[in-house]
This record gives C-alpha cells, sequence and structure tokens, in this order.
C-alpha cells in the first residue's frame, strides 16, 4: 500500500469491528484515498461502494474493490507483470520532470517507470488495466525519494530510492464491490438504497490531496501535464476545480454537514482528529439529527513526514515540527441500538492501536 498522508492503517482493525458489531452486508467508503478501509471491509464480507474524486484513488478502488479477485487468471497476470518488467528503459516524462527537473526518483527508475506505463497504455480498457496500474504505483512508491509527501523531495537521494523498481502483483480480494470517481455529495445524493455501515474520512483542514500526490495523478493520467515550481506540481493543481470545498476553512464545516445530513446508512461513522478546522462539538451536533452519537479517542503518532521534520521543496530540512502526536477520534451515529454495539466493539480495539 502507498505511503499516504491520513492513512488509516492502525485505526483498520477498529473500523472492521464496527462494521461486524452491526452486521454489515453493505458499506460504503466515501473518502477512499488508497482504498486500505474500503479494502478490509470487503475482506469482512461486505459489498463495499469505494468513491473518491482523484484518478489514482479510483484506479486503487477498482482494483482493489471493484475486481473480484476470483475472477483474475493469475498466471497471466504475472506473465503481463514480468513482459512491463522487462521493457527497455526509456527516457519520457517521468524521467525528465519527477526524476531532472525534480528528485522523486532516481533517473534509472525514472526511465524504467516511463517504459512501463507506456507498456500498460497498451491494455487500457481491459479488465487488467487498474491492476497493472496499481502495480505500477505500488512499484514506484517503493523507490522513491521523499517523505510520503509529493510537494517535496529529499535533498540526497533515499536508500530505497537507489534499488530497482519491482513489479509486484496487488494482493487482490475475493469479491464483488463498486468504485465510485466522483464527489462526494454528488454520490451520496444520488444513491439508491441504504448502507449499513458508511465510513468517512473526509479533508478537514488545507491538506489538498490532490496537490499532495500529483506524480501519481500524472502517473495514472499519463497526460504529461505542463508544470510549475519546484516540486513540479501539474498546473490544474492551480485551477478552482482541483480545489475541495473541504480544503478551505470557510466552506469545510457546510460542506462536511451537508454530507453527513445525505448519507443513509444505518450507522455512521466519521474520522476526525485534533488538527481540524472543526471542533469536536461541531462535529457531534452535525451527527446527532442521525440519533445517537458516540465517541471514540485514541492517542497515535502523526504522518512520517512529521516525524522526520519540515523541509523546502528541495529536501532541505527548515524547520522542527510543533507536536509528534495527535488525537484520532471516531464519531458514530445511528439507532442506539447500533451505536451502543459499535461502541463495545470498537473501545476493546481502540485500546491496543496507539503507536
Amino acid at each position: 500500500m502507498i505511503k499516504y498522508l491520513g492513512s488509516k492503517r492502525r485505526l483498520v482493525p477498529a473500523i472492521t469491528s464496527l462494521a461486524r458489531a452491526v452486521e454489515t452486508r453493505r458499506a460504503l467508503d466515501l473518502f477512499t484515498g488508497t482504498s486500505r478501509v474500503a479494502q478490509a471491509l470487503k475482506r469482512a464480507g461486505a459489498h463495499v461502494t469505494a468513491v473518491d474524486s482523484a484518478t489514482y484513488s479510483h484506479v486503487l478502488a477498482e482494483t482493489y474493490v471493484a475486481t473480484d479477485g476470483r475472477g483474475v487468471d493469475l498466471m497471466e497476470l504475472a506473465a503481463l507483470l514480468a513482459d512491463l518488467a522487462t521493457r527497455p528503459p526509456k527516457r519520457g516524462y517521468v524521467t525528465s520532470v519527477f526524476c531532472e527537473q525534480a528528485r522523486y526518483f532516481h533517473p534509472d527508475n525514472g526511465a524504467r517507470i516511463d517504459a512501463i506505463r507506456d507498456g500498460i497504455e497498451d491494455y487500457a480498457g481491459t479488465a487488467v488495466f487498474p491492476i497493472l496500474l496499481t502495480s505500477l504505483l505500488e512499484a514506484a512508491d517503493r523507490v522513491d525519494s521523499t517523505t510520503g509527501l509529493q510537494m517535496a523531495f529529499l535533498k540526497q537521494w533515499a536508500p530505497r530510492a537507489l534499488k530497482p523498481l519491482e513489479l509486484r502483483p496487488p494482493a487482490l480480494i475475493s469479491g464483488a464491490g463498486i468504485a465510485v470517481l466522483g464527489d462526494a455529495l454528488e454520490t451520496v445524493r444520488s444513491q439508491t438504497g441504504e448502507f449499513d455501515f458508511a465510513y468517512l474520512d473526509p479533508p478537514y483542514n488545507q491538506h489538498r490531496y490532490f496537490s499532495n500526490y500529483h506524480v501519481w495523478e500524472t502517473l495514472v493520467r499519463w497526460d504529461s501535464p505542463e508544470h510549475y515550481g519546484v516540486a513540479c506540481k501539474r498546473v490544474d493543481c492551480r485551477e478552482p476545480a482541483s480545489h475541495s470545498p473541504f480544503n478551505r476553512r470557510a466552506s469545510m464545516a457546510p460542506a462536511l454537514a451537508e454530507v453527513i445530513a445525505a448519507v443513509r446508512a444505518g450507522l455512521l461513522a466519521v474520522s476526525y482528529n485534533d488538527e481540524a478546522w472543526l471542533t469536536l462539538e461541531e462535529l457531534t451536533e452535525m451527527c446527532r439529527p442521525r440519533g445517537e452519537v458516540g465517541v471514540l479517542s485514541f492517542d497515535s503518532k502523526r504522518y512520517v513526514g512529521a516525524q522526520i521534520g519540515i523541509h523546502d521543496p528541495r529536501g532541505v530540512k527548515v524547520g522542527e515540527v510543533s507536536h509528534l502526536r495527535n488525537t484520532e477520534i471516531i464519531v458514530l451515529s445511528g439507532s442506539r441500538d447500533l451505536v451502543e454495539a459499535a461502541m463495545a466493539a470498537g473501545q476493546g480495539q481502540l485500546e491496543g492501536v496507539a503507536g
């Protein structure tokens, strides 16, 4: 799984326990990101709908959520990956922009990424296309030279950046699911029926995933965009259409309130932490019209970049972070019996989460 700001890796067992406590058969992961939570819910037996507005997120969800692993010929997949891995290196957009103008990848790996990505394009429109893209995304992530965000790169090559790129088959999951590329509010407004369990992990401060992971967006779209700045971000990072209301202080709370009101689910779980623009009191008030409200919380390490320190776009350390830990929170809402069952299941899991 790729490195990701806001990853809920430590929360996954607790979230899964919440879904199991309410006997979830149909689940919604509305801001799916890397689809880590959606994958866990699918493994737990739920039919999952995973939604995100980022193209790279959609590819990950197509691979891990929408693809039924039982229907994939693993021998054929291994052969395709082996063929792509032997493509002669080729200097292209990734090498020029992300290795020479910026330093996200070593040029040796950049030329291999260019060649492999060109080869993957031959499979566009097929069921294997997102799976091959996911393999390349994860391979590139294992040899990048960042602290986990694509707003900057390290001044000196990270040791992993000097290792050769290696394609591996994604760990596909049995079962069916749905991947939706779209806006969260528009998606829930158009939903049919009711979910047993809905999980929301919305952006709630200035961090924009579209620009934080612009390299993945370009690698998936393969559109050779114009770019700007030392970080070589896509020019459309500047366009209003790429800006989410969840990343603006004035619009974040109203946007989240609209989404919460529109979701039709027996139990709603909303992730939140103490770095958000929203207060916990405001969030619980948004959830209260849904019925009973419960709050689970735990102490946690901040993302890896916070552990390393503050760097400028060239990877030079320019400061120390103010704190290395924060409080992660899950706000539950729904009928009293569902919230009580989820609280009892989640509390035991959270006691072992802090790390």
